[in-house]
């Protein structure tokens, strides 16, 4: 025995549900598979009476970002070669000694595994799902920058950045914000079979075609040039009246 405090994950109904058992499975493989600072330590995996425990190293959530987590932040998003598909405030924590790290990879992609994964639909918190997983188009790495930018906007004053109370809702408030979007992202909205029916005013803007790559993002002046989250958001806010790029 160690002492030490470690953060235990339960699966319910591991073995008896399918889709659950596969959202596990995948867990684990992506947590052995991944071993650096910035990923939560999986310490240690055990079933139970029919349910799988995953032990990790105890973490608190994301309390606030200082700049050396925002420079943190820069750096390990260059490094990923997955998709995470779920990165919301929750999966953002802060060590004691200021370190962040990721957790809950659930839904996550290796990134070798191409274009022909069979990705999970239904995937992140409404708050901070990009257009194409709204829309059920195919997705790659800039759903992750997508979701990253949605929280670096909401630590910058502590609102959501696009809080929609529903699918159609959140496709509504970031059209409110960002402007109209090409032609490609109306069909795929009419197409799909979730918003039969209904009518969108304003055409949509941000498609997947026209997301700069993680790279291009955080070598861009208005990154690097902001000393923090507030002051990188002032800028943002005021060169995104003209256009979606950074």
């Amino acid at each position: 025995e160690t002492n030490e405090i470690v953060a235990i994950k339960k699966f319910k109904d591991s073995e008896e549900n399918e889709e659950v058992k596969e959202t596990t499975l995948r867990e684990l493989k992506m947590l052995r598979t991944l071993k650096q600072e910035n990923i939560v330590e999986l310490k240690e995996a055990f079933r139970r009476r029919g349910k799988l425990y995953l032990v990790f190293e105890y973490v608190e959530k994301c309390r606030k970002m200082g700049s050396s987590s925002f420079l943190t932040l820069k750096s390990f998003f260059l490094s990923l070669s997955f998709i995470h598909a779920d990165i919301k405030p929750e999966n953002l924590l802060i060590s004691s000694d200021d370190v962040l790290k990721l957790c809950d990879f659930g839904f996550a992609r290796d990134l070798s595994e191409g274009n022909d994964a069979n990705y999970t639909e239904y995937v992140a918190t409404r708050w901070y799902r990009s257009p194409e997983l709204l829309l059920g188009a195919p997705y790659g790495k800039a759903v992750d920058m997508w979701s990253v930018g949605c929280i670096l906007g909401e630590l910058s004053d502590g609102q959501p950045l696009f809080p929609g109370e529903s699918e159609i809702d959140q496709l509504f408030t970031i059209q409110k914000v960002l402007g109209p979007l090409p032609p490609e992202q109306m069909k795929l909205f009419y197409s799909n079979p979730r918003f039969h029916g209904l009518r969108v005013g304003i055409c949509f803007c941000l498609s997947l075609f026209l997301f700069l790559s993680c790279e291009q993002i955080l070598s861009h002046e208005l990154w690097i040039s902001a000393a923090n989250l507030e002051s990188f958001f002032k800028v943002y806010h005021l060169k995104s009246k003209n256009t979606f790029h950074l």
